[in-house]
């Protein structure tokens, strides 16, 4: 599920924040050692932060059915993941990383969800079939520091934004129901212990 909010990041800013420019994208974590390979305007999304959104759990099993509308199954309610990226921009120029940053800002405002198109078409994000918000330079839930986070990659301390993804991802069936019922015997009996007549039907 990770790799297809990357995937969805990736298409979502590739298309509509750096479309027609020479600027890369990369999902690495910007540490002092990637910066020194860096040889070209980059947008680095960093995946920093994965937990779940408690207010946003369901209890209660949910029924699986097949094709034809029977129970096939049960399942526990997907949870809702807050996936939080670092995003920063790296150019020789103080104006031009701000520029690049502006643009990215830019196109998450336009978008408080990940455009359905946007999706893996075979991902589970897709097979979920419900939203999946994005907010930006949002104050965290929790208490936590950008600073420290730079501190603890070891590198300079840079304007940046807090990207997060609320993504549901489900629950593997846990329990398989039992076979449906496909007919009905039926015994008519004229005592306690002789039957008489014996025959089976369908139900309806």
């Amino acid at each position: 599920m990770l790799h297809e909010v990357d995937d969805a990041l990736r298409t979502l800013l590739r298309t509509r924040a750096l479309a027609g420019g020479d600027v890369q994208l990369a999902f690495d974590a910007p540490t002092r050692e990637w910066a020194a390979r860096r040889n070209t305007p980059t947008i680095n999304v960093y995946l920093y932060d994965v937990r779940e959104d408690m207010g946003r759990r369901e209890h209660g099993p949910i029924r699986v059915h097949d094709e034809e509308g029977r129970v096939t199954g049960y399942q526990r309610p997907p949870r809702t993941y807050r996936i939080s990226y670092l995003v920063s921009a790296w150019t020789k120029q103080p104006e031009d990383e701000h520029r690049l940053l502006s643009a990215v800002l830019g196109c998450l405002l336009r978008h408080d969800t990940l455009p359905p198109e946007m999706l893996p078409a075979e991902g589970l994000l897709a097979a979920a079939g419900t939203a999946v918000p994005v907010t930006v330079g949002v104050p965290p839930a929790e208490p936590r520091a950008i600073t420290d986070l730079w501190s603890a990659l070891g590198g300079e301390l840079k304007p940046s934004l807090d990207v997060v993804v609320l993504a549901p991802f489900p629950v593997p069936p846990d329990r398989d129901a039992k076979p449906p019922v496909t007919e009905v015997e039926v015994r008519v009996r004229e005592n306690a212990s002789t039957v008489v007549e014996m025959r089976r039907r369908s139900p309806a």
